[in-house]
């Protein structure tokens, strides 16, 4: 569990493989935007700064968060990709809708996981309210979508290996 005022979004970039020639695809969800975008911005951030050529990295935006599943299915599909990221923001509110979003959006990406041969990297927040999400998309917890990238950039160099 994250502590109060630890920012969780810090790397060694020196222990981080270059990122040249990696391309990257990045699925980003638009319901809860202000959020999505900070998360947007983290992981191309990271991934400019570990070497990442931004002509490598592709956006495309989709919805909702349920809808990551089959943007990143598409983009697995038609694009010659080395990873693909998947942002998004799903917060509780008073109805069952949190969990099966949440539970769908987890076991979709799982599956794609096991369906393609490039890494789906999850980057989706499951918070209880607001303020939680800003704390985690650059705020005081840091930057979620810095750890995405950097999850990614890691697991194209393992599975070049």
């Amino acid at each position: 569990m994250a502590t109060e005022n630890k920012n969780l979004s810090q790397y060694d970039k020196n222990t981080i493989p270059n990122a040249k020639d990696f391309r990257f695809g990045i699925v980003v969800s638009e319901w809860n935007d202000n959020v999505t975008e900070g998360l947007y911005n983290g992981v191309v951030s990271a991934l400019t700064d570990c070497g990442a050529l931004t002509e490598n990295i592709t956006r495309w935006n989709v919805p909702g968060s349920f809808e990551l599943i089959f943007g990143a299915r598409q983009m697995h599909e038609k694009l010659e990709l080395d990873a693909v990221i998947v942002i998004g923001c799903v917060i509780k509110g008073e109805t069952m809708h949190f969990e099966f979003v949440c539970e769908g959006v987890t076991q979709g990406m799982k599956d794609l996981n096991l369906l393609y041969d490039v890494p789906t990297i999850f980057c989706v927040l499951t918070d209880n309210n607001m303020q939680q999400s800003i704390d985690r998309s650059g705020g005081k917890h840091g930057n979620k979508g810095v750890e995405a990238a950097i999850a990614a950039i890691k697991m194209i160099d393992l599975n070049r290996k």
